[in-house]
């Protein structure tokens, strides 16, 4: 009778799971995709991120959905990597929305705008603020879908081979600078140029440029600009927080299965806060190096500041009256800046100052 009995429940449970397997199975495909990067594999920290992510998918899918990385290169170039992602190539990129600037103005405030938000009021604005959402309407234009996945925090100002005074020495200055920051920067008399990481510094050493940016200490002592560019100045007013960002093609994101979707959406943000964490913990160190090698470090004239921001005023007007996307960024953007700002201004900047102040001290 004991016997009848197990074989009976025995075979609910058979079934139970002959119902069920096909549906975890289902929900759980053996997938394997191709990430192109725009970076190179020796700028560990930023190409990095996209290895973070992709462990991050790995680990939390058994080994199920997988995505290998490719540097800047092997699948496509560094600049056309969103590209390739939109006419299907390749699956997903990591890149920085601005890159395609020449396409879109719009795609500017993926990654960072000429005096605008810190990395902490992007990450209010992309998570909590509707950024996220307000992106990929616009990107989906392009056959894109697009995430957050790294932020290198308030970028430096760049490197020039002669020293900047005033607005006056910017002029004719060839400069290494991307997409909507070069517009800014030729509204001073900056002759912008847009080159790949890797290709920078053989520019500089030939002189086919005067002047580069990039990201930071850490990154940039990596390339070894300090060697033929001894003048690094800060801040990077066009960078204030420069998020990096996953770029999916739309077919193959919506092709996949919700849970997997999820599982993506949380490894980006991990990877997100992990990268600036990484950033913010090698930059001082980086930065030191840099001045015991000789590296002249220079905050940009007051002159000089009030000329670009004036200069941002204007291309932001401009490109706002003929385009309506741009427009509802910049506008969405702003309301958070003004308020984010007024925040800091009432705790953090108060903080911050005296903390510097108080290091001044204790250097003297």
């Amino acid at each position: 009778m004991l016997r009848r009995k197990f074989l009976k429940g025995a075979g609910i449970g058979v079934a139970a799971s002959a119902i069920a397997a096909p549906a975890i199975a289902q929900s759980a495909p053996d997938i394997n995709w191709r990430l192109t990067s725009s970076f190179p594999k020796s700028l560990d920290t930023i190409y990095g991120a996209a290895e973070t992510f992709s462990k991050y998918v790995s680990d939390a899918t058994d080994g199920k959905f997988k995505i290998q990385v490719f540097p800047a290169g092997e699948l496509a170039p560094g600049l056309e990597a969103a590209n390739e992602v939109s006419k299907g190539t390749v699956e997903v990129c990591h890149t920085c929305s601005y890159y395609y600037w020449g396409k879109d103005p719009a795609f500017a405030f993926g990654t960072a705008v000429p005096f605008g938000l810190n990395s902490r009021m992007q990450n209010a604005w992309m998570y909590h603020g509707g950024g996220i959402d307000l992106m990929n309407e616009f990107y989906a234009g392009h056959n894109l879908y697009g995430l957050p996945c790294g932020n290198t925090g308030a970028q430096m100002g760049g490197w020039f081979r002669n020293e900047i005074k005033s607005v006056a020495d910017l002029q004719g200055v060839k400069m290494r600078i991307a997409g909507f920051a070069g517009k800014v920067m030729s509204g001073v008399g900056v002759v912008p140029q847009q080159i790949a990481g890797g290709e920078i510094y053989p520019a500089l050493e030939k002189g086919t440029i005067d002047a580069a940016e990039w990201v930071g200490p850490y990154d940039d002592e990596k390339l070894g600009f300090y060697k033929v560019a001894p003048f690094y100045y800060y801040p990077g007013w066009w960078e204030g927080g420069a998020f990096l960002h996953l770029m999916f093609n739309t077919e193959k994101w919506n092709s996949l299965p919700k849970n997997y979707q999820a599982i993506v959406w949380a490894a980006a943000q991990a990877a997100n806060s992990d990268t600036q964490a990484k950033y913010d913990f090698l930059n001082p160190t980086a930065l030191k190096k840099l001045a015991a090698a000789g590296t002249k470090l220079r905050p940009y004239p007051q002159d000089v500041l009030e000329a670009c921001f004036n200069s941002a005023k204007a291309a932001y007007e401009e490109i706002s009256a003929t385009n309506a996307p741009f427009k509802k960024m910049y506008e969405a953007m702003s309301a958070i800046r003004a308020d984010q700002y007024l925040w800091f201004q009432v705790s953090e900047h108060t903080f911050d100052t005296f903390m510097m102040n108080q290091q001044r001290k204790k250097a003297l």
